[in-house]
This record gives structure tokens, sequence and C-alpha cells, in this order.
């Protein structure tokens, strides 16, 4: 379908649309390269919210005039203006002659208009190389824009036989370093983390990166009663915004300088995991990492609501234990990756996608 100098070029504007993880959010990643004569003269990549489309950034880096080059890009090029002018005029002024596009932008605005604007310019358009790495980059914002909901993921460490700690009120570190280093990347790559009550309480955990390169992302908590003494670290460092969800039947909606109360329904006596991801979603969150305690992994299980599963099991088993890891990996997971962290031993499975069956 597309030869092998195509599928080169595509996959480095896909490494360079990386470049953008935690700063463009909740705008999708996006990298465009410009081949000339078969050479590249220019590459860009979406930096930051609010700033230059990739397809910009790379006319502005161009060692040559862009007239009669090729672009790929890992998204399709946007065709309405907001923030910025709509990228497709771009390519039309600067007398781009043919367009490889990765994948369709799945926001509604969008989708399938920007090429079929570059077509009827008299732009070669060709759609889907290199489409599912392009969609699995995107996963995030995909969710998000035809949602309104994050994507998330969740976070769980046990021992060899299956437990997450001893109880509710102990607190246990159980994976080496190496898990650690693991966890604070996986963190610059997420909009924001959340944990439950009872985790903040006994771990009082920082929740920020600092074993690895990268921003802090925003700190969810889950406080339902609002009962959290405000002398743990999330409430008093100011190393990133904190959020508190709690009950709307007993509170509003209030902020102070330092976090910011959000009203969640109850069902069942717990904050409905479905309304918490719709409201994160309207505060532009749009990946989410939980990463504890086991009421809040159980009730986002119970509820459907986690798309993606980071397993980290530590050789040594837990006697005598009491908190039985909530999410199995079994038939209903779809297992992505698997690698070895010093001793420790990661999978990283995503929720398997529904075939829908038509009768004939």
């Amino acid at each position: 379908m597309f030869l092998e100098d195509d599928k080169i070029f595509m996959a480095r504007a896909l490494k360079l649309a990386v470049r953008g993880r935690g700063h463009v959010s909740p705008n999708p990643l996006v990298g465009c390269v410009l081949v000339k004569n078969g050479s590249i003269i220019g590459e860009g990549y979406h930096e930051n919210f609010g700033g230059s489309h990739a397809e910009i950034t790379a006319f502005r880096n161009s060692s040559k005039d862009p007239k009669d080059s090729t672009a790929y890009i890992t998204l399709e090029p946007c065709c309405v203006a907001g923030k910025t002018p709509p990228c497709t005029k771009a390519l039309m002024e600067r007398g781009v002659r043919e367009v490889y596009i990765a994948m369709l932008d799945p926001n509604p605005l969008v989708n399938g208009r920007g090429a079929g604007e570059l077509k009827r310019a008299g732009i070669i358009v060709h759609t889907g190389i290199l489409q599912e790495e392009a969609e699995d980059q995107n996963k995030a914002f995909s969710k998000w824009i035809t949602t309104g909901r994050p994507w998330v993921s969740a976070k769980v460490a046990q021992s060899a036989n299956g437990y997450m700690g001893i109880d509710s009120q102990t607190s246990i570190w159980l994976t080496g370093e190496a898990s650690k280093k693991h966890v604070h990347q996986l963190r610059t790559q997420v909009d924001a983390i959340m944990v439950g009550r009872n985790t903040a309480l006994v771990d009082n955990p920082k929740l920020t990166v600092r074993k690895a390169v990268g921003r802090n992302p925003k700190r969810i908590v889950t406080d339902t009663h609002c009962t959290l003494p405000l002398t743990l670290h999330l409430f008093q460092d100011g190393e990133a915004e904190t959020i508190i969800l709690c009950s709307e039947q007993k509170f509003k909606q209030n902020q102070t300088a330092f976090y910011k109360y959000i009203p969640i329904k109850e069902e069942n006596g717990y904050l409905s995991p479905e309304h918490i991801l719709q409201v994160l979603g309207e505060e532009g969150i749009t990946s989410l990492l939980i990463e504890g305690g086991y009421e809040l992994l159980s009730s986002f299980k119970r509820a459907d609501m986690i798309d993606e599963v980071y397993v980290y099991t530590t050789p040594e088993t837990l006697e005598n234990a009491e908190l039985k890891n909530p999410i199995q990996i079994s038939s209903y997971w779809e297992i992505r990756k698997e690698q070895a962290l010093g001793s420790d031993h990661l999978i990283v499975a995503e929720k398997r996608k529904v075939e829908c069956l038509q009768e004939l």
C-alpha cells in the first residue's frame, strides 16, 4: 500500500509528536515532516497547548522552499480556526503538492473534512499510513474528544501471591527502584493522578515526578466527606494543582490558593466513577492514572471504567494479607507489553475491544 520510504518519514513524524506529551493536552500529539526530492527539509511537532501546530513549526524550520514538497502528518490537518488558524490553509498557501496522513482527526468538527479540503485544492492526499501506531499514540485524546471522558489507566503493585498490601491501615512498599522509576516516568505521560482517601491518609504520597524528567500532573483525591487533614503533602507542598472530589449532597464547588473542591454524585455511598470521569473530562483532563487504593480501584473495575492496567509484580509473597489485587489479568484484557524491571515483572494490558456482530 505504501512505499518503505513513506513509512520511514511517517515514523519520524510519530517520533517527533511524542515530544509534545505532557505539554499539549487537551490537544492531540502531532508531528510533521516535510520532504522534497527525497530528503527532509523541515520538521515540527505541536510543542505546547495554544502554540503553533506541527505543520506551522515544520514550515518555520524548513531549510528550503516547501513548494511542491510532500508533508507527512500524524493527524489530519485541522480545517477550523481555533487558537491558531487552520493548517489546511497553510498547506495550500505554501504549495505543498502531496500529503500523507496517519489518522483522521476524531474531532467531529474536523473528521474527514481537513483531508477533503486539501483534495479539493488539488493536493494529493493519502490516509492510513502507520494508522495503528498513530491511533495508539493519541488514544487518550480520541476517547476524550468523542466521549468527553479521559482515558483511564490503573497502576497496581502486587506481591507474587497477588496482594496489594497487608491491610487498609498499613503502608508498605512492594516493588523495587526500577519499578518506582517506571511509575514516575508514567506520571509524566498523564494529565492527572488519582488516589482514594485512605491511600492519601495512610501513605501521605506526594504524587509528583521525582525519579524521571517531566512535569508534575494534576493530583486528585477522592474524599467523599472531606475529612482528610490538610497537613498532607498533597495540600501543603504546592508542587502541583490538587483537586478534591467530594459528595455533591454535602458540599459545593470551592477553591483555595492550594486546592480545589469539586462535588461528585454518590452511588451506594461511593462517589460515582462515571460522574468522576465526566467532571474530569470537563476539566480538560484527557488521561488519568489511578494509583490506589483498593476501594477506588475496585469501584472503577466494577463500573467497567478502566481502559488500561499496569501490574507490577514483585517476587516476594505477602503472608496473612487481606488486600487482594482486584484487577486480575484474564481474557478480559489484551496484554500489550511485558518486561522485567529489576527483580519485578511488569504487565501492561488494555481492555479488549468488543467486536460488533451484525446479523446478515
